[in-house]
């Protein structure tokens, strides 16, 4: 069983984005947890131990960005991946109201 944890950094601010609420589903599409981000923009642990195979995470940054009072294009940004056989698994997303990035962190 693997875990995962994900971080949300606003690259306009340079700042962590806090209060980002973020969902897990697995790949039928059924929610497994929801949380927000802490002051430091992080989760440590969404959704416990998770079996090998795919999932999403949906980050709430329209809700994020209306909370500064900043127009954003994309309402939420949705990340699909794959839990092998590792322990760990952390997606970062690199968010700004017009343009976002991931990639596979540590």
């Amino acid at each position: 069983m693997s875990t995962l944890s994900t971080h949300v950094l606003d690259a306009v601010r340079g700042a962590p984005a806090a209060a980002v609420p973020v969902a897990l589903f697995d790949g039928d599409g059924t929610e497994l947890a929801a949380a927000s981000t802490d002051g430091d923009g992080r989760i440590a642990g969404l959704g416990g131990e998770l079996a090998p195979g795919t999932y999403r995470l949906r980050f709430g940054t329209g809700d994020y960005f209306a909370s500064l009072g900043v127009p954003a294009f994309y309402p939420e940004v949705t990340i699909a991946f794959v839990v092998g056989d590792e322990r760990h698994y952390h997606v970062p997303l690199l968010l700004s109201p017009y343009s976002y990035s991931t990639y596979r962190g540590s």
